[in-house]
């Protein structure tokens, strides 16, 4: 653990630039496959939840909640990500839409 814990939209930027040093096809088709990348990662929290609570009498308990939450973040950090590869400015958008969230649900905005 480090005394100084990275910034989370920098940690997003270096993700997406990674990334899209390392992505296999580029343009509509990259946006799209980033994107369905989510689908991915759900099913392994829906895997991680039926590991958990030993759900598959064949198989028993194979996770741990620990392990849930890695693959809950997991989600995060992709769903993060596709909006950065859709947008420049997804800090803005993701804040935009949370505010919005936020009011609607609660009845206020952030802060």
């Amino acid at each position: 653990m480090t005394d100084h814990a990275p910034d989370l939209w920098d940690s997003i930027d270096d993700l997406h630039a990674w990334l899209d040093t390392h992505r296999p096809a580029g343009g509509r088709e990259g946006l799209l496959l980033r994107i369905l990348k989510l689908s991915e990662e759900v099913g392994e929290v829906a895997q991680a939840v039926v590991g958990a609570t030993g759900q598959n009498p064949r198989k028993g308990t194979t996770h741990t909640w620990d392990d849930v939450q890695s693959e809950l973040c997991d989600v995060a950090v992709t769903a993060l990500v596709a909006l950065r590869t859709l947008t420049p400015d997804a800090r803005e958008a993701f804040t935009r839409h949370l505010e919005r969230v936020t009011q609607r649900s609660l009845g206020r905005g952030l802060g």
